[in-house]
């Protein structure tokens, strides 16, 4: 059975090479703790926010972090499989290099965050925000990007193929470089005013 942690105050924790399993935390606070190296298997984080905490080439199986708050926090070489970051926000954090096996990212804030080379393939991002986002280079093949926010995103040299792009505003996007496939060529074409015939 889940252990339960409600409303507590994790500050300077070292939690490095710790593995945890199917720990639900509701309403906790994070500050500089160090889950460097450390094993996160089916927990929960609900309403928790997290600040300068390090997840430093750890691996997160199956995690969720719902409606929570991420602050200056390192994911360097972090592995992330299976995980719902639903409606979660990522502010000033460091993304890269990050390994992402699937998983929903739906409504998720990733703001002016460098994701530059990231394997994004096959993710859920419906509705999320990556206004302002480096994309450069980011495997992106296969997501669902539907309704996301991407303005002043950059793609340069992205691969966009076979993602779901419906809802999206295409005007404004800096796809330079990026790979598309033709369906989404007249998605692109369409925005801009083209009428595309066969």
């Amino acid at each position: 059975m889940d252990s339960l942690v409600q409303d507590q105050r994790f500050s300077g924790a070292d939690w490095a090479l710790e593995e945890i399993v199917g720990v639900r935390y509701e309403d906790c606070a994070f500050h500089d703790v160090d889950w460097s190296e450390a094993r996160l298997v089916g927990c929960v984080f609900t309403h928790c926010t997290f600040g300068n905490v390090r997840f430093n080439a750890a691996t997160l199986d199956r995690v969720a972090i719902m409606q929570s708050t991420l602050e200056r926090c390192n994911f360097f070489d972090a592995t992330l499989a299976g995980c719902k970051l639903t409606g979660s926000q990522f502010v000033d954090c460091g993304l890269r290099p990050l390994t992402v096996d699937g998983g929903d990212w739906g409504f998720v804030s990733l703001r002016g965050q460098n994701l530059t080379a990231a394997k994004l393939g096959g993710l859920r991002l419906r509705e999320a925000d990556l206004t302002g986002a480096d994309l450069t280079r980011v495997d992106l093949r296969g997501a669902d990007l539907s309704n996301a926010r991407l303005k002043d995103a950059v793609f340069k040299g992205a691969d966009l193929r076979g993602a779901d792009l419906d809802g999206v505003e295409l005007r404004g996007v800096n796809l330079g470089g990026a790979k598309i496939d033709l369906a989404q060529a007249a998605l692109f074409a369409s925005a801009y005013g083209a009428i595309v015939s066969g």
